[in-house]
């Protein structure tokens, strides 16, 4: 963990993949996007999403985001990647405003190669980020 950006936010991370009903591997995208440029966060976690379908074996376009705006389970800036065939389970995401700028939380299913998404989304978005083992 010494090449981690974030260990705090690295290790509250890496406790919420601990096991339940599907094993998951986590993503954090360490943006240095502040409060007031949203629409580019949106923009991030749309590219980040996209790039964790396609590792995750579907087309993005077979895929939605479900932001919970009439369910009391989520939370302001939580957004979920399902299929449209489905509504199957692809990536969840947190939107953190952590010390002025945003960071990107994502958790999604262990049998895609987190180191590879990793890689894409930093490529894709141009902002460092840290794949996160589960357990």
């Amino acid at each position: 963990m010494d090449d981690v950006r974030d260990p705090d936010l690295y290790q509250r991370t890496q406790r919420l993949l601990e096991p339940g009903e599907i094993e998951l591997d986590g993503l954090i995208v360490h943006t240095d996007l502040p409060s007031e440029e949203d629409i580019e966060m949106l923009d991030a976690t749309l590219a980040v999403g996209d790039v964790i379908a396609d590792h995750a074996g579907y087309e993005p376009n077979e895929t939605y985001v479900y932001s919970g705006n009439d369910d009391t389970d989520f939370s302001s800036n939580q957004h979920q990647g399902l299929t449209l065939d489905g509504d199957e389970f692809v990536w969840e995401c947190q939107q953190l405003l952590r010390a002025g700028s945003y960071d990107l939380v994502f958790y999604f299913e262990a049998d895609a190669d987190r180191e590879a998404i990793a890689e894409a989304a930093s490529e894709e978005t141009g902002f460092p980020t840290t794949a996160v083992e589960g357990e």
